[in-house]
């Protein structure tokens, strides 16, 4: 019992620090479009996400239910198989975090947990309907849904405010940005904070701790959402430069719309029980909502990346999830080298970002540059620019140069070659 009493008590710490790399790894998710277009300061930006983080985790326990109860058999999973699942689930966020891509966690997590799950109990014990109608069709749908909700939004809120003042529309849209926002992260608690509760409650079904078909106890929701919540406040810079910069230029009312779609979008799933990613829907809104203004571009190269990344993120988190079961079953041992590897590769990420830091300080500079593509040059080609600006290499819009004082050697042609 002592040592089933240990495993126990490590798979809930592990669990919550995959809630804390969940929150630091989404905090873009909330606060990206806020803080690229000046409509929050960054730090406090973070701090009401997470404070909202955490009121959210309190509102549903939907989304816990289908991971304890749902996704895989629970009456045949040992503790050990969750913690080799968080391990996968924990690596891959970090990778992905580190270079600044936005991925999604509760990908991560259903990865590793199927991957452990098969490994220790083989493909019968995971509920194959349940990871297609609740986390596979989703996340096809969702950025889809989402990016075409955003992008009439946009083009709507354009049209409505054209004649109205510039700078008295600025304002409202940015008010409403900071509504629309706080929203989000109030549905992020709501469904991302749910997954590890549900994965805590399944380790506490599995250990013996709690009877089958339980929900989650209260500790367990208070502590995830204070896991998320710090991890929110943290920031992920890394990936909220990438959300507010790389995809596409925002205005204030284009975040407004793509952060008002995707709050609807994820708070319905909740309600429902899916597992949705939050990254899915709100890059997906942040694409549409820069599709929807005349003479915004979406950055290809960078939406490219981040789709293999979606791609590659429940695989690669389920063969660490099985790598990791195999060497746990071996025994306690092997328990304490997987708990090694997993603080030693962390360590090494941490230790590898230092190099180039990037914080509140720094994640609005417009010093970052992402590389255009060829589908973004081509689009910027046949798609005209807003009145009165010119764009620069694909990655700023800047004035249109005033036509007075121009050298005159500037609008002389050249001889002609005799």
């Amino acid at each position: 019992m002592e040592s089933l009493s240990l495993i126990l008590a490590i798979v809930v710490v592990t669990a919550l620090a995959f809630d804390f790399t969940n929150g630091f790894h989404d905090t873009a998710n909330a606060m990206a479009t806020t803080i690229s277009t000046g409509a929050l300061k960054p730090k406090v930006a973070v701090a009401m996400s997470a404070a909202l983080n955490l009121v959210g985790a309190f509102l549903s326990v939907e989304v816990a239910n289908t991971i304890s109860k749902g996704l895989v058999d629970e009456t045949g999973i040992r503790p050990e198989v969750i913690f080799a699942a968080l391990t996968g689930a924990i690596l891959w966020n970090l990778l992905t975090w580190l270079v600044g891509l936005p991925s999604s966690s509760s990908h991560a997590l259903m990865g590793g947990l199927v991957g452990a799950t098969v490994a220790s109990a083989g493909f019968g014990a995971v509920h194959g309907e349940v990871l297609v109608t609740k986390v596979l069709l989703p996340a096809v749908a969702a950025p889809i849904v989402a990016g075409l909700a955003t992008m009439f939004a946009t083009r709507l809120s354009y049209g409505i405010g054209r004649e109205g003042d510039s700078d008295a529309t600025r304002k409202g849209y940015r008010v409403g940005q900071i509504a629309s926002a706080g929203l989000v992260s109030l549905a992020h608690g709501t469904n991302d904070a749910q997954k590890t509760m549900g994965i805590i409650t399944l380790a506490l079904i599995a250990g013996g701790a709690l009877a089958p078909g339980s929900n989650p106890p209260t500790w367990v929701i208070l502590s995830a959402g204070l896991a998320i919540a710090l991890g929110t406040y943290i920031g992920g810079w890394r990936i909220i430069r990438t959300m507010g910069k790389g995809l596409t230029d925002l205005e204030p009312r284009q975040g407004f719309a793509a952060q008002t779609s995707a709050a609807t979008a994820i708070l319905a799933s909740s309600h429902l029980g899916f597992s949705l990613s939050t990254t899915h829907v709100v890059s997906g809104s942040v694409m549409g909502a820069g599709l929807g203004r005349k003479g915004g571009v979406v950055r290809w190269s960078t939406a490219t990346r981040m789709f293999v990344a979606w791609a590659l993120t429940l695989p690669a988190a389920a063969l660490v999830g099985a790598g990791a079961e195999a060497v746990t079953g071996l025994g306690d041992w092997g328990t304490a080298l997987v708990a090694a590897f997993l603080i030693g590769c962390s360590f090494a990420i941490w230790k590898i970002s230092r190099r180039q830091v990037i914080d509140h300080t720094n994640v609005t500079t417009e010093e970052y540059v992402e590389p255009a593509g060829v589908v973004t040059t081509a689009m910027a080609m046949v798609t005209p620019p807003p009145v009165g600006t010119v764009t620069d290499d694909l990655t700023a819009t800047i004035p249109a140069a005033s036509t007075e004082h121009k050298p005159t050697h500037a609008t002389t042609a050249p001889p002609a070659a005799v």
